[in-house]
């Protein structure tokens, strides 16, 4: 799995102008499966995910979690992740998962994300998605599992 973090002031995802979920203060994460992903790796990255401490805590450090903070997660399915760009001007996308590999591993994080972290919302695998987003910091991550 590789997933990209960005804390966020608000974030929100929308389809044919339908928002489809829309968040205040936390994460929104870019999820992309890899061919050989599988579903006990999802749980444990997720997880990872909720308790990566990006947050400032009082003194000004990045010390807290999304948890820790009572904030709400923005899953997107964003196969681009595993893009090759190693040569040439187009990239290539043979290291994501398969599109209906990816689409049933998506739809697991997202059940189990909803199990682990109530406060979430998601966007639709497949569909083209406008995303858009207030990063606070600016702050970025790139998380590989």
């Amino acid at each position: 799995m590789i997933a990209l973090l960005q804390r966020v002031s608000s974030a929100q995802v929308s389809v044919d102008n339908v928002v489809l979920g829309a968040i205040d203060r936390g994460l929104l994460i870019f999820l992309c499966a890899e061919p050989d992903d599988r579903e006990p790796d999802i749980d444990r990255f997720l997880n990872r995910l909720l308790d990566y401490r990006i947050f400032s805590d009082e003194a000004g450090k990045m010390n807290r979690s999304v948890r820790a903070i009572a904030g709400s997660v923005l899953l997107i399915p964003q196969f681009t992740l595993a893009a090759d760009t190693r040569s040439g001007l187009r990239p290539g996308f043979s290291n994501a998962a398969s599109p209906a590999v990816g689409k049933q591993l998506f739809d697991y994080a997202w059940q189990r994300l909803q199990a682990l972290h109530p406060a979430s919302a998601c966007g639709r695998f497949g569909a083209d998605m406008q995303v858009a987003l207030v990063n606070d910091g600016p702050a970025t991550f790139w998380l590989r599992s």
